[in-house]
């Protein structure tokens, strides 16, 4: 019997095995309401793995490839002309139920699954729909607080690809692959059906293959400089780019905003008669302090004050998309305008208290500390630089560090450079992560040479800076950051998770 090989060694084959990901699906997470209240909420890893039936495993594979070959995420026709006459063929579902439209530049997805778990609490059945994956494909479509299952994604694929083909013959493009998800989201939700979607855009607003919903509660995360190629090279462009989900008469949910982006989202809900509550103004956050596995918050909301409130998430960011995530669901509930009261404040802590956020601050390993984040933009590192400093106080911090080619991978290093006392440049899966020759030479101008190390392969980088990290004295002070892109934590998620 040969012996066993080292896990590191299989990293290639774990991630080909578990993901199968064509870079163009850019990896960057039928009931009754009584069957979901006896399930409870979901248990275990967030995160779903590949099927253990072989067959079933083959079936989605065949998905992906079929879906790998539309555009992917990066290439865009900016128009939702395809979704919409896609939406129309399959009988305008996306119109059976209310729905909760978010978008912004970071923190989406964390506040896509704080208003999930709000809503779950106060037993609605909800529909999540959320880019991109950190591991497997059916994460992005979620029913009752957990990702569909693999057999129900391929059902929904096989139900809309009819629809999907005859809108491909009729228009210019072929649907993308990102317009084909939404598509089968949409029609998911319905067939469940949901009472509340959570929908979180791809990119942008005004047309972004989500935007054919008509959301009585719109929300907007905070916006900074990213995919600028596309949205614009100011905050005040790509606000007016993602006020587009702002529709007639609806109620608009603001996180603190640059000034000019603020200006620009004021504008166009004073146009749509939208109603608008700002964070600091309208609700916010009072009070927060760290506490073990999280932290313990006062929220102001719509209706009023809310204390005692744990979440088990790290960093200020968070808090403040907790603020937000609340202030959404009061407003999808009426309260603030029709109500003036507050939600039941026993459910609203219950619903945080079971709030999970995979790749976002998440500790997967101990001994050292080995956290995994996806910031990928500079503001997304600041943020995560600030959460991991007042969350884990670590006297030697290493960080692991892949970017994607289109990303500003000098200002995020600029954001780790405080905390890092050394970074290890590396590559993940995606064909476009950025090259590590280029990213190590951009990593050396930050860090200077001697805090610098490059390994190629992720599982020897991942290796790398633990043992950096065991060379602190204080053995209990030392820690590793995995970040950089979706990516890059998918991969060390799974290698660190599989052993």
């Amino acid at each position: 019997m040969s012996e066993p090989s080292d896990p590191s060694d299989q990293f290639d084959d774990i991630v080909d095995a578990e993901t199968d990901r064509d870079p163009d699906l850019a990896v960057i997470e039928a009931g009754s309401r009584t069957l979901r209240a006896q399930a409870g909420p979901p248990q275990g890893d967030p995160v779903p793995s590949r099927p253990e039936d072989p067959e079933l495993d083959k079936a989605l594979r065949e998905v992906e490839t079929e879906l790998s070959t539309r555009w992917g995420e990066t290439k865009l026709e900016p128009s939702v002309k395809r979704i919409a006459a896609l939406m129309d063929v399959l009988g305008e579902p996306q119109r059976a139920y209310p729905s909760i439209h978010i978008t912004g530049t970071n923190g989406k997805t964390s506040t896509a699954r704080m208003i999930e778990a709000l809503l779950g609490a106060f037993e609605l059945r909800t529909g999540r729909y959320t880019s991109p994956h950190v591991q497997t494909i059916t994460e992005r479509i979620s029913l009752d607080g957990a990702p569909i299952s693999a057999e129900r994604f391929i059902e929904t694929y096989q139900d809309v690809k009819p629809y999907v083909e005859l809108v491909d013959a009729r228009e210019e493009y072929r649907l993308s692959f990102f317009e084909v998800l939404t598509g089968m989201a949409y029609a998911a939700f319905a067939d469940a059906p949901v009472d509340a979607a959570v929908v979180e855009v791809g990119m942008g607003g005004t047309w972004d293959a989500t935007n054919v919903i008509d959301a009585s509660v719109a929300v907007v995360t905070p916006i900074d400089l990213d995919h600028t190629d596309r949205l614009g090279a100011t905050t005040a462009e790509i606000a007016a780019e993602k006020s587009g989900i702002i529709k007639q008469g609806a109620t608009v949910i603001l996180a603190q905003q640059p000034v000019d982006a603020a200006q620009v989202l004021l504008k166009k809900a004073v146009e749509a008669d939208a109603t608008v509550a700002r964070e600091g103004m309208e609700f916010g956050v009072v009070s927060r302090e760290i506490a073990v596995g999280g932290q313990l918050l006062t929220l102001r909301g719509l209706g009023g004050e809310y204390d005692e409130i744990f979440l088990p998430l790290h960093g200020a960011y968070q808090a403040h998309n907790a603020a937000v995530a609340l202030a959404a669901v009061e407003a999808f509930f009426g309260i603030g305008a029709e109500h003036a009261r507050t939600l039941d404040l026993d459910t609203v802590r219950r619903a945080f208290a079971q709030v999970a956020s995979p790749g976002r601050l998440e500790i997967v390993r101990s001994s050292p500390t080995v956290i995994l984040d996806a910031a990928h933009n500079p503001h997304g590192a600041r943020a995560t630089a600030e959460g991991v400093s007042e969350a884990f106080g670590f006297s030697r911090l290493i960080g692991v560090v892949s970017t994607s080619g289109d990303k500003d991978a000098k200002g995020l290093l600029e954001a780790f450079e405080p905390i890092f006392a050394e970074v290890v440049i590396t590559a993940n899966s995606n064909p476009r992560a950025t090259d590590v020759d280029a990213l190590a030479a951009i990593a050396v101008e930050v860090f200077g040479e001697d805090r610098v190390v490059v390994e190629p392969r992720l599982p020897d980088a991942i290796e790398a800076a633990i043992t950096l990290a065991e060379e602190e004295a204080e053995y209990g002070g030392a820690g590793v950051l995995v970040t950089g892109s979706i990516f890059t934590v998918g991969d060390a998620r799974l290698l660190l998770r599989r052993g």
